[in-house]
């Protein structure tokens, strides 16, 4: 359970229900998740926090599924269950595929352990992968 508990919709203050408010018509659902019933605590965080998803996740150049991919990814590296939970739900509703799941998990640990490689061997940057000023 969720540190201080989560704030229903019927309990919410009229600050926290006009945020779930505009959650639920941008998603086009009627229900709000523990993420946001949990962070509701704190009116301030929950209304910075939607409003950095809804301007990072919005249409732009990268197509929503590359978006959800790359969020379910760094979720897994972090090790976070709940979002790795969440936006593959999300990315299965933009419509990845099992296969693209898989790949992105293999791609998501190799990306770790040679990571950890380079940290641990201390691998100078080649001077070709740096950016060249003009």
């Amino acid at each position: 359970m969720s540190l201080f508990g989560f704030i229903e919709y019927k309990d919410a203050s009229p600050e926290v229900r006009a945020i779930y408010d505009d959650i639920m018509a941008t998603r086009k659902t009627d229900w709000i998740n523990n993420f946001w019933k949990s962070i509701a605590h704190d009116p301030a965080t929950l209304k910075r926090t939607w409003e950095s998803i809804t301007q990072i996740m919005a249409p732009g150049a990268l197509d929503p599924l590359t978006k959800e991919m790359i969020y379910v990814a760094v979720s897994a590296s972090n090790g976070c269950e709940y979002c790795i939970a969440s936006h593959t739900a999300s990315a299965r509703k933009q419509g990845m595929t099992d296969a693209q799941f898989k790949e992105l998990m293999a791609v998501v640990g190799m990306a770790n352990e040679t990571n950890r490689l380079v940290k641990g061997y201390q691998v100078e940057i080649d001077d070709r992968f740096k950016p060249q000023t003009k």
